[in-house]
Order: C-alpha cells, then sequence, then structure tokens
C-alpha cells in the first residue's frame, strides 16, 4: 500500500511514518510539507492508495485541497489529521468527502487504532466530535455488526462505499445495479442507523467501529 503524508511539520510526519510501519510491513510511504508537494506526487503516483492530509498547510487552505483531491482523485481515500476537531470542523471533512478524521492531539494507540479501522474500510471519528465519552471510560451496549440492525448484505457494501466518499451514481457503477435500487439501499440504510442524511449515517457507522468489506472500485 502507497501512502501520502501532507503535513508541515517533520516530527509529525515522522510518528505517522512510524505508525505506519507498525500497521503494516509492505506499506511506503511519500512525504510533502505542503500542497504543492502534495500535488506534485499525486500525479507522479497513480497507485496512491491513502493520503493523511493536515488542514492547516502554509500555502492553501486544507479544506480546499480535500475538496480538490475528492474532485480530481476519487479513487485515493483521505484521512484528514488536525489539532482542531470540533464537531463543525469534523462534519466539514466528512461531507466534503474524508473517510476518517484523526486529532492530532490522540495518543498513538488511538492513531493506530483509527488507522487501523480506516484500513478495514471503517471510518474514525473522534467521539468528543460526536458529543460522546472516551470510549475507555464508557463502553455502551452497541450492534456487534451491521447485520445485527437489519442491513442486507448489499446494504452493507452500498454502506461500505458510501463511507469512501462515493456518491449514488458511483455506486451503481461499482455495484453494477441501478441508481433507484441503490437510492432504496441507502434510505434502508439511514432508517436503520437513525441518521436524518449521509454525513450523520457515515458518523454513526464509524462510531460503531464496525469492519466493513473492502469493495473494489
Amino acid at each position: 500500500m502507497k501512502v501520502l503524508l501532507v503535513d508541515d511539520h517533520a516530527l509529525i510526519r515522522e510518528a505517522l511514518r512510524g505508525i505506519l510501519n507498525e500497521l503494516m510491513d509492505d506499506v511506503s510511504v511519500l512525504e510533502a510539507s505542503d500542497s504543492q508537494q502534495a500535488m506534485q506526487l499525486i500525479r507522479g503516483h497513480s497507485d496512491l492508495h491513502l493520503t493523511l492530509l493536515d488542514l492547516n498547510l502554509p500555502d492553501r487552505d486544507g479544506f480546499a485541497v480535500l475538496a480538490d483531491l475528492r474532485k480530481r482523485y476519487a479513487t485515493i481515500s483521505i484521512v484528514v489529521l488536525s489539532a482542531f476537531h470540533d464537531r463543525e470542523n469534523v462534519l466539514r471533512a466528512l461531507n466534503l468527502g474524508a473517510v476518517g478524521f484523526i486529532p492530532k492531539s490522540a495518543p498513538r494507540e488511538v492513531m493506530v487504532n483509527a488507522l487501523r479501522l480506516v484500513f478495514s474500510g471503517g471510518v474514525y471519528v473522534p467521539p468528543e466530535a460526536l458529543g460522546l465519552p472516551d470510549a475507555k471510560e464508557v463502553k455502551p451496549a452497541r450492534p456487534a455488526s451491521p447485520a445485527d440492525i437489519g442491513l442486507t448484505k448489499r446494504q452493507i457494501e452500498v454502506l461500505a462505499l458510501m463511507m469512501r466518499g462515493k456518491s449514488n451514481k458511483a455506486i451503481s457503477r461499482i455495484l453494477d445495479m441501478a441508481e433507484p435500487t441503490v437510492k432504496h439501499h441507502v434510505t434502508a440504510i439511514l432508517r436503520a442507523l437513525k441518521a436524518a442524511n449521509r454525513t450523520e449515517a457515515v458518523i454513526a457507522a464509524g462510531a460503531l467501529g464496525w469492519e466493513l468489506p473492502r469493495v473494489p472500485d
């Protein structure tokens, strides 16, 4: 797997590189200190899988970079890193297509678990951004799997693609089904997760920590 780290702090990139090497034996890590370097590396590496993106870059607003990457490189998953992890920033990042949001202040163990969840197809959202207690302090009863809340195998695949920021049209193409059928599945997913929209569904599923199947593009 090839991963790009975009952060202007060398020490943070070094720490993240160590975490990635701890998680995977075959990871190849690229580094950029600003958005310009990041774009150059992305253009030169068509097999890039994941980008860890700092929102506070020296040459461009991180949200603008995130939106640009999602528009131009839809196959690359993006996880946001930020010192500011209030609910507004987290929701904005997810709405722009990020598949996770990791606070820079998170302990190493949390970062490791967050990235492990992302690699397994999930979405990591800091519990404090959801108004939830830390998982170490409180472990509420929760569904063990999507099937426990009534999702079918096909709906689980749709949810997995939703959590990667895929549109209904893209999901329709990937799963070879009619777009109205995708919409029907999305509606069922929202109902099962008690979510008002796709973003709330992604947050709810991410908070549950499910390992969803990796659906090929």
